[in-house]
């Protein structure tokens, strides 16, 4: 074998170990940096509640959009605001494709929290926010659908005060309207935009 052909068959080598290393790589699984459901990915269920302008929202209605879904209640004095917070920046971050994304955040204390305090709380953070509030019936069933846990605390030095113990996740509804991620408390949030860019790709 003259030094030319041995040159030749290390080149086709070289080439048709690289076309294997890519091969490989695009054939592995999509690795999300949340919580996934498992396959097939459940349908969301359906949530029917009031918005600000009186007017019933939808959630079939985002099919195309990618649903952040948080539940939590506007007199929260921790959780809730830094989860709205890492939300508001989950948006800047993703630039001109937030607008294929929706956030939506949902009462767990109707008692106070009227649709128009819930909308006027989300538009601290960011205008494209959307507050839901509604009657403790409506809210109830959602609530369990989306196995959220709600539990009214009474203030040990006031009768009228309380608080609101509740589930603190995130849950990300793909453009399907299927459940796809969940995130808990503090979740990173590179770790959503990297997940959100995936599924948007």
């Amino acid at each position: 074998m003259n030094k030319k052909t041995f040159q030749v068959g290390i080149s086709a080598l070289l080439v048709i170990a690289i076309i294997a290393a890519v091969t490989f790589f695009l054939s592995q699984p999509v690795s999300f940096r949340g919580t996934a459901y498992g396959e097939p990915y459940p349908s969301a269920s359906p949530i029917q509640l009031t918005q600000s302008d009186g007017k019933d929202f939808h959630l079939a209605d985002q099919k195309g959009k990618i649903v952040l879904l948080f539940f939590g209640y506007t007199a929260c004095p921790d959780v809730c605001p830094t989860t709205m917070a890492e939300l508001k920046l989950v948006t800047d971050d993703l630039g001109s494709a937030a607008d294929s994304v929706k956030v939506v955040f949902i009462t767990v204390d109707p008692e106070r929290d009227t649709p128009e305090k819930v909308q006027a709380y989300v538009n601290h953070f960011n205008s494209n926010f959307i507050g839901l509030s509604g009657s403790i019936d409506n809210l109830e069933k959602v609530w369990s659908d989306y196995g959220v846990f709600r539990q009214i605390v009474p203030a040990a030095n006031s009768e009228s005060s309380y608080s609101v113990d509740h589930t603190v996740r995130i849950t990300l509804i793909d453009i399907d309207g299927n459940l796809r991620l969940s995130y808990g408390f503090q979740t990173p949030v590179d770790d959503i935009v990297h997940d959100i860019k995936l599924l948007l790709k």
